[in-house]
């Protein structure tokens, strides 16, 4: 991760949107999708990124793997290399990157067809990891850790020793987090060394990705996808909840966790905000 370790002052440049139209307008010939039994597929895709301009983009089963330990090493080197991948999490798939490369950002945004304004969360390996970007000595000892891993994002303030780059979501001073209730990713960002930008597999507007082939349309745009096969917890995706003023929260998102959520704020004598 190039960006995350720089030292103070030694920023990247800002994201912006960039000015050719989104990749939202794709188009894919799938001859066989692949499966983590199958390993002969060709997919041809013709995507439209303007009006006059069209190119066209072979995948192959060459980028897609299944998300196992034997393939963290391939997933970590794309990320440091700025590129873009398709993971599976706990609750639904994912496109990620390395949070401090204004490029990947920007190609997750272009992929998606999703606006800059809209922000993205952060992937972090462990708990204690969280305390790298967000600020976390107004919470309680104990909660984070009873609320993850699994299936919350935690909405935080960055605060002035965070080491994550203004790069990610420029103007706002709060990040939301995640450390998923799943090895392979957590392998990846602990293999990186840093923050994984992370944000649902699908056009923006779509329903979720609960399988690769609800995305099938977007392998082309990945350097990798990762098949973790069908995931069970349906396509709510995670709770998202603002921790940001002390003994207080705040349901942004009702995901898949919302019950199990408050159930454990609760029990630290946290109140909902009115």
């Amino acid at each position: 991760m190039k960006a995350c370790a720089r030292a103070a002052g030694e920023r990247l440049p800002l994201v912006r949107a960039p000015a050719r139209q989104p990749l939202a307008q794709s188009f894919l010939k799938v001859g066989k999708l692949y499966s983590q039994h199958d390993t002969k597929c060709v997919v041809s895709c013709s995507v439209n990124v303007s009006e006059n301009i069209s190119h066209r983009v072979e995948a192959s089963t060459e980028h897609i793997f299944p998300a196992s330990k034997d393939h963290v090493a391939k997933a970590i080197d794309a990320i440091n290399g700025g590129q873009v991948i398709a993971v599976p999490t706990d609750t639904i798939y994912g496109f990620s990157c390395d949070a401090c490369s204004a490029e990947a950002v920007n190609r997750i945004y272009e992929i998606k067809g999703r606006i800059h304004t809209r922000p993205l969360a952060i992937c972090v390996a462990d708990v204690p990891d969280i305390s790298r970007f967000a600020v976390v000595d107004h919470l309680p000892d104990g909660l984070l850790h009873s609320l993850l891993p699994g299936p919350v994002t935690v909405v935080l303030k960055r605060g002035e020793n965070s080491i994550l780059e203004r790069s990610l979501n420029p103007g706002l001073d709060s990040i939301g987090v995640r450390v998923p209730n799943l090895d392979f990713i957590r392998s990846i960002a602990r293999g990186a060394g840093s923050a994984l930008a992370l944000t649902s597999a699908n056009l923006s507007g779509r329903p979720s990705s609960v399988s690769v082939k609800d995305f099938g349309d977007l392998w082309p745009h990945c350097s990798y996808v990762f098949d973790g096969g069908v995931l069970p917890s349906g396509r709510a995706g995670s709770t998202i909840v603002d921790l940001i003023t002390p003994g207080v929260y705040k349901i942004l998102r009702d995901g898949s966790s919302r019950e199990e959520t408050t159930a454990v704020l609760g029990k630290f004598g946290f109140v909902e905000a009115s």
